[in-house]
């Protein structure tokens, strides 16, 4: 059970990258007082938990009714933690995400920045979608699944944390800490992502 709740966790933290959105959150709030950072950081982190929790409970069941196997899902999800682990070893992750957000609040007119961009894409984007159902449906009994909505909880408490002490982190790690620390974040997920894709095919060879 450790070793299926210590990959989850990191799978899921990687993704999620709360240190990595730091710097964007602060960039999205600029002008807002305390209070109101607040009230967006609690609310953002709020909605991606209830998000990620439906695709931990509902995701296995939405691929079963699309006709979509686990292991072809598995494969589809280690190609795209891939990209996603590719973009932050070349420090590419950082810049799309800021444009996805500058063009969603500026085109849309977003009032409400902690639903979108916040909760959705930055806190529960593709990335973190693809490693909760992964990790859900690998789940081999409700114990275990148990200890991994816990930490889908904890991962977004952390994110919380990051937000409320945003300010403070970004100028303490610097910007060549931001980038030692994605990179090394996206070799884990880069072996994460070859080990999904690899258990998907052995599982259609073996089917």
């Amino acid at each position: 059970m450790l070793d299926y709740l210590l990959e989850a966790f990191v799978t899921l933290f990687v993704t999620v990258d709360p240190l990595g959105l730091a710097p964007l959150f602060i960039g999205l709030t600029a002008g807002m007082s305390a209070v109101d950072r607040r009230r967006v950081a609690i609310r953002a982190t709020s909605i991606a938990a209830v998000i990620l929790l439906f695709f931990a409970f509902a995701g296995g069941k939405l691929l079963s009714l699309m006709g979509i196997s686990l292991a072809a899902f598995r494969i589809a999800g280690g190609l795209l933690l891939f990209s996603t682990a590719f973009q932050m070893v070349f420090s590419q992750k950082e810049p799309r995400d800021k444009s996805d957000a500058d063009r969603a609040v500026g085109v849309d007119h977003v009032r409400d920045i902690a639903a979108f961009p916040l909760a959705i894409p930055l806190l529960a984007g593709p990335g973190a979608i693809s490693a909760t159902i992964l990790a859900a449906t690998k789940a081999p009994t409700w114990t275990h699944l148990g200890g991994f909505l816990g930490l889908v909880a904890a991962v977004l408490a952390i994110s919380l944390m990051v937000f409320l002490l945003a300010d403070p982190i970004d100028k303490r790690i610097g910007e060549t800490g931001r980038v030692v620390i994605g990179r090394l974040l996206g070799l884990l997920l880069a072996a994460l992502a070859v080990q999904f894709v690899a258990d998907g095919v052995k599982a259609i060879m073996a089917g």
